[in-house]
């Protein structure tokens, strides 16, 4: 009897496997091979990709506090850092190293995926086409860069509109579904494809619904303005300005194919700092304006667009988070638990990278996220 029951399950699962492969060969969704294998994204996944390197320049070393190696983490911290998985965490205050740790082998060089804090560099890179001019308005039409959103509902969408998530389009952001668009363009290999092919079902500038697919066209409108890739733009408009420590890599869908716009810039804690202090700087890296500051300004405020349930949004501007109980704070965010917080009245960026976001607080936020504030707020 056991036998047989085996024997039936082994069949059962042969057949269930054979018929994904037909599907998957047959639709030519050969990115769920990847998917099924990879199971679920982690901080790694540079590895798994192919890669753009965002050269860095001349480096500019942090300067390091006085107090650095002065501050440690209370015992709560600790077990809230340690038990969410974090991997490092970097705390600049008056443009200064204050502190930082790392867990797990890593160290101020190691590279780390950030996910969507990719999303908010892609913000700062529109940021700096505005200000050169290569993008005349934030009012201009995708349609003016994208030529399949010239016809119908999708030539009314803004870039503003997919700034601020508001795009209208049907993309779904399912992490948990590999048959999602979201895990099609993680794992394919057509991200300009996959990016365009989104129908319009609300109208442009009046639904708020977070979607990767609208800051990946937002790469792709830079692409068209600047003519060149985003890891080469970047690589000119802020990696070498900034003086980062090393050059970053930004995952792409294939060899020397587009940047995932809206995930996957990899780089370290320290360089990730240089990002929070520049927005802390609203846009001026030590006397150099990289973006215009009223673009950074507009960037931190809540875009208030309607979440689909009649309550504005207040929580999201321009690829960046606020919280919504303290519009003081904003910060970039990875699925992971990377974040980029800002405390422009204390003066501080901190940077935590890690495998999990931990628990949700009352906002619905990370719980890590406050417990870093208050800590930080004390030092």
């Amino acid at each position: 009897m056991m036998r047989k029951i085996i024997k039936y399950t082994c069949v059962v699962l042969l057949l269930v496997v054979a018929s994904f492969s037909l599907y998957a060969v047959i639709t030519g969704k050969t990115y769920l091979f990847r998917a099924v294998y990879h199971n679920f994204a982690n901080i790694d996944d540079y590895k798994i990709f192919d890669n753009n390197t965002v050269q860095n320049g001349n480096v500019q070393p942090p300067d390091i506090s006085k107090n650095y190696g002065h501050i440690s983490l209370t015992a709560g911290l600790t077990n809230a850092l340690e038990s969410s998985g974090s991997v490092a965490i970097a705390v600049m205050k008056d443009d200064s190293l204050l502190y930082e740790k790392y867990w797990d082998g890593y160290s101020d060089t190691s590279y780390s995926g950030s996910f969507s804090v990719a999303k908010t560099i892609t913000s700062i890179l529109i940021g700096v086409a505005l200000k050169e001019g290569k993008i005349k308005s934030l009012l201009d039409k995708a349609g003016d860069y994208i030529p399949e959103f010239k016809d119908g509902e999708k030539a009314n969408v803004k870039i503003v509109d997919l700034l601020t998530m508001s795009s209208g389009s049907n993309w779904d952001e399912s992490y948990a579904n590999p048959f999602s668009v979201t895990t099609e363009a993680y794992y394919g290999n057509d991200l300009y494809k996959t990016a365009t092919a989104v129908k319009i079902i609300h109208q442009p500038g009046t639904v708020f619904e977070y979607k990767s697919g609208d800051t990946q066209l937002l790469g792709l409108i830079l692409e068209k303005a600047t003519g060149k890739s985003l890891s080469a733009y970047a690589s000119e408009k802020l990696w070498r300005p900034l003086g980062a420590s090393l050059p970053a890599y930004w995952s792409t869908d294939k060899k020397n194919g587009n940047e995932k716009a809206y995930c996957c810039f990899n780089s370290n804690a320290r360089d990730f700092a240089k990002i929070g202090l520049l927005m802390l700087h609203q846009g001026n890296w030590k006397g150099q304006q990289i973006i215009d500051s009223a673009y950074c300004r507009q960037s931190v405020q809540p875009c208030m667009i309607n979440t689909g349930s009649n309550n504005p949004c207040t929580y999201y501007g321009y690829q960046l988070w606020i919280l919504p109980d303290r519009h003081d704070i904003f910060l970039a965010r990875g699925i992971l638990g990377q974040f980029i917080i800002v405390n422009p009245a204390k003066k501080m960026v901190i940077v935590r990278l890690g495998k999990t976001e931990g628990s949700s607080s009352p906002t619905g936020f990370p719980q890590l996220v406050y417990d870093l504030l208050s800590w930080g707020e004390k030092l």
